[in-house]
């Protein structure tokens, strides 16, 4: 026996795809080399910045772009430097209104990681160096912290405005 589900529930489910993904920009700096390519005595410091944009491109589509910084040095010495700009677009259907902002800038950007993690991996190694996996990234946190700037920053604005 099997339960059938009435259409309308099935057909109001969030639903979201891929169209396409791409590398938009991308930037790879050994300035030392070939000093930065022998042997180290020191691990180099490695820094990730990452940053996430997205922009409604119509009712159901939306482009979101992920934007990792990667920065490796030892001391004040620079070993390498990526910057990438790896872009989607994406259809997104059913969620309600007051989930899509957080809905498109977590769950697209997630879906994009692996593959912006790759990119940096192998200008990495083409760079000569081994491979760079960067840690996977919490992006609920990640929103959460842009959330939290937002609200810091209406809030000095209107303590702003009352002062004056």
């Amino acid at each position: 026996m099997s339960t059938v589900e009435p259409e309308g529930e099935q057909a109001l489910q969030p639903a979201m795809s891929v169209i396409a993904q791409y590398v938009k920009d991308l930037s790879f700096e050994n300035p030392r080399a070939p000093e930065s390519l022998r042997p180290q005595e020191t691990a180099p410091q490695i820094s990730v910045s990452v940053n996430v944009s997205s922009r409604q491109r119509s009712a159901t589509e939306f482009e979101v772009d992920l934007r990792l910084d990667v920065n490796a040095k030892v001391g004040s010495d620079v070993v390498f430097n990526v910057e990438l700009l790896y872009g989607g677009l994406f259809t997104v259907e059913h969620v309600p209104q007051q989930h899509l902002h957080p809905f498109v800038n977590i769950e697209c950007p997630r879906l994009l990681f692996p593959f912006a993690r790759q990119v940096v991996a192998d200008a990495v190694i083409r760079g000569g160096f081994p491979p760079l996996l960067i840690d996977p990234i919490d992006f609920v946190a990640l929103y959460q912290q842009y959330i939290a700037r937002l609200q810091q920053q209406m809030q000095q604005q209107q303590a702003d405005g009352a002062a004056n």
